[in-house]
């Protein structure tokens, strides 16, 4: 396609998009784009099921009336725009775009494309809708591959405001603005993806699971703990081993093998053993009935929380590992020692980041036998996080974990490792955003708005590194990395130059074109 071809106001005169494909995404694409205000043609290579998709479009129409969420005026407008194709090559010459939403298979987008370069006249965009396949490698098979882009929507695709905008090398260079124009005609949020492993969406959410993971791997904490942690203390809505049950390993599993090799064996990107061998053994998650929890009739079977253990009450002294972190246990508690060491019988509570409770307890002096650990993420707002080193006596453990309990907020017991729980996850997802950003895949408020929108987190990875503090992250980071040796700890530049200088993690900063 020749780049003159494109003039100013392409989105604004789109009128009429065919959408190959009547699966979930093909549907939810005709349905979005017809009460957008877009003439849609829905076609199939089964005639039969494009009948059948224009009758489950219009009818969600309907339930949208129902709700109150439409009226009953837009909703036959809606349902006029609907046209049914018996051929999806057909000739397309009223069609401004085209949306491929057929099975994730290379050879079948490169043969489909190709026909239908055939019967699109020039000025037809075209995209696809993979979400895993590489947008570039789908276009060398066309004559012109300048005029085709990756619109990758999201699952349900009327409630998913996120749309990835991905340009292949070759694609024309006012296409992907263009089509990011027709997106927000359309309601939703365009975000420009590279056409990289996973995208943004996929990219980015690889620090939260992959991390998890490794948590596992090491048996630092057992999944149902991960997941409680995940919720109560980041706020997440579903936690890491949720989420892969809930996608299943069968899908979730290739997907990090693919991104992970796709970049190299990029160590922040790592997978597990742990997928690889659930996978293999049938434990997929819901749709098995199994995964990392059990499901009945698709309810998941968590196990219930623990009761705190009877123990006799000792009292409790605080390190002031952080500032603050003694007045607020204070509070917490009710009473603590005061000394500047504890007595002879005291429990002791640390809470740094970035280090282990029992690395507190050698450097400082303190009885390691009674040293516990306590994630201060979140300000003890919520959920508590106690970490246990070998060499801890179990009855200072066990009233620890009793004193904890008696504030009402429910505990959570894992081993002492260089970083607590919520501390390395978090860490993970910023610095996995900011690689993201540092390698310019992306810009930080796509990066941010990506991962709140196509993942549900409560914030972005880069907004979350501020609120939690860019060197209090750096931190974690160069503990974890200084502790194990694991190359997937080293942080990102991105992160250790704004920590360094004071800057915002969501600012671009100065480039070198800025001077030009």
């Amino acid at each position: 396609m020749e780049e003159e071809t494109a003039m100013d106001g392409w989105a604004e005169r789109a009128g009429t998009v065919r959408v190959i494909g009547t699966g979930v995404m093909g549907r939810g694409i005709a349905q979005l784009a017809a009460a957008g205000g877009l003439t849609v043609e829905l076609a199939d290579a089964r005639p039969e099921a494009v009948a059948s998709a224009v009758e489950y479009v219009s009818a969600m129409f309907d339930k949208l009336v129902a709700k109150g969420r439409m009226t009953a005026e837009d909703a036959a407008a809606a349902r006029a725009r609907l046209r049914p194709v018996d051929d999806p090559l057909a000739p397309a010459d009223d069609c401004d775009l085209v949306v491929e939403a057929v099975r994730e298979d290379l050879a079948t987008k490169r043969e489909l494309f190709a026909a239908l370069e055939k019967v699109c006249p020039d000025r037809t965009v075209l995209a696809t809708n993979t979400s895993s396949l590489s947008v570039t490698a789908i276009g060398a098979g066309l004559a012109d591959p300048s005029r085709l882009a990756g619109l990758h929507f999201f699952n349900p695709v009327p409630l998913m405001r996120l749309v990835e905008v991905i340009a292949g090398a070759r694609t024309a260079a006012w296409i992907p603005g263009a089509l990011a124009d027709l997106v927000r005609r359309l309601g939703h949020r365009p975000v420009l993806a590279p056409d990289t492993p996973g995208f943004l969406v996929n990219h980015a959410g690889r620090g939260l699971v992959t991390e998890a993971l490794q948590i596992l791997a090491e048996g630092a904490a057992e999944p149902v703990d991960v997941d409680r942690i995940a919720r109560d203390v980041l706020g997440l809505r579903m936690g890491p081993c949720e989420l892969l049950d809930l996608t299943g390993l069968d899908v979730s599993h290739p997907v990090l093998e693919s991104i992970w090799s796709g970049f190299y064996d990029e160590p922040r990107l790592r997978p597990s053993r742990i997928t690889r061998a659930r996978m293999e053994a049938g434990l997929l998650g819901r749709k098995t009935g199994e995964g990392f929890y059990r499901y009945v009739d698709g309810a998941k079977q968590e196990p219930p929380e623990p009761a705190a253990p009877a123990a006799e009450a000792r009292p409790i002294w605080v390190h002031d590992t952080e500032p603050g972190v003694r007045d607020a246990l204070a509070s917490l508690l009710g009473e603590v020692e005061r000394g500047d060491r504890p007595s002879a019988d005291a429990v002791v509570l640390v809470a740094p980041y970035g280090r282990s409770a029992l690395d507190v307890a050698l450097e400082h002096g303190l009885p390691a036998e009674r040293v516990l650990g306590l994630d201060p993420l979140g300000g003890f707002a919520s959920r508590l996080t106690l970490a246990v080193h070998p060499g801890v006596d179990p009855a200072a453990g066990r009233a620890a974990l009793a004193a904890l309990a008696a504030t009402g907020r429910p505990v959570t017991v894992v081993r002492d490792a260089p970083a607590p729980v919520a501390q390395r996850l978090l860490a993970s997802i910023v610095n996995v955003g900011c690689a993201i950003a540092e390698q310019r895949l992306a810009r930080p408020d796509d990066i941010d708005a990506a991962v709140r929108l196509g993942l549900g987190y409560p914030r972005g990875p880069l907004e979350w590194g501020d609120d939690a503090g860019a060197a209090t992250v750096l931190r974690v980071l160069r503990g974890l990395h200084a502790s194990t040796g694991d190359p997937r700890y080293r942080p990102s530049l991105w992160l250790v130059e704004r920590a360094a200088l004071g800057l915002p993690l969501t600012a671009a900063g100065t480039a070198p074109s800025d001077l030009l």
